[in-house]
């Protein structure tokens, strides 16, 4: 039924990415980060990637929304603001990439985006001091254009910000209101791409859940060990996402 309602797709490759998502879910449920990590190079080597990409945005954005009062309370806006004055040149430019690429160069570069990404988090490595205007224009850049091209612009985000010398609480609700900015800009860019096609709505009733569901369970499991342990967990998570999505095992694992 599944493959007559979603034209192209198996009921294989359907259940890859509601595994992706479930995954995907727990991840970010359990550690606030790793879902884009995880879900995109998995469900690109079940639909693809101009598919997968988009379909992770419009989960997000739905799942996301009611952080943003808060956010808009607490943060800091013009640093946000300078962040996003970056990510306004940089998303469209991932976003280009991602419609005009080749599909599998895309996902060998997703590989790789991933991988850097990966060693960046699990390094330890955090920018200390004040933010700067123009290092801030420059990690937006970075950040947007891995968020147009995979939504994996968290990472150069959290590393910038995380170890400046502002509050936790600002912190954190920078992250949110600069990728709910950043989302904004993926949406406009991808409609001008063309990347939002019939596939990615249907696909996204069909894994929403299942990502809601892997939150849900993610957040019900933090306390369960240290955030060091979980934190180790979702970097294997991360890890395996990238061997198993590697395009050479297309024939083997899929």
């Amino acid at each position: 039924m599944l493959d007559m309602t979603i034209a192209g797709h198996s009921g294989g490759e359907l259940l890859f990415l509601l595994a992706a998502a479930l995954i995907a879910g727990l991840a970010r449920g359990f550690s606030g980060f790793g879902a884009a990590l995880i879900f995109i190079p998995l469900a690109s080597a079940a639909v693809g990637p101009r598919i997968a990409v988009p379909l992770l945005l419009v989960i997000d954005v739905v799942m996301t929304v009611g952080m943003l009062p808060n956010a808009w309370r607490l943060c800091d806006r013009r640093d946000v603001a300078t962040m996003a004055a970056g990510a306004f040149f940089g998303v469209p430019a991932g976003a280009y990439f991602l419609a005009n690429a080749d599909p599998l160069t895309i996902r060998w570069s997703i590989v790789g985006l991933v991988v850097i990404m990966l060693a960046l988090l699990a390094s330890g490595w955090r920018y200390h001091g004040r933010p700067k205007p123009p290092v801030t224009v420059i990690v937006g850049l970075i950040a947007g254009f891995c968020s147009g091209a995979s939504q994996a612009g968290g990472p150069p985000v959290v590393a910038y910000w995380l170890g400046g010398a502002i509050e936790r609480w600002t912190v954190r609700a920078n992250i949110v209101l600069y990728f709910a900015i950043s989302s904004l800009f993926s949406i406009f860019s991808y409609v001008a791409g063309g990347l939002f096609v019939r596939d990615v709505f249907l696909l996204g009733l069909l894994s929403a859940p299942a990502y809601g569901l892997g939150l849900f369970g993610g957040s019900h499991m933090f306390g369960l060990a240290s955030e060091a342990t979980f934190r180790r967990m979702c970097y294997g998570l991360i890890g395996a996402a990238a061997v198993v999505s590697l395009p050479v095992l297309d024939g083997i694992l899929r």
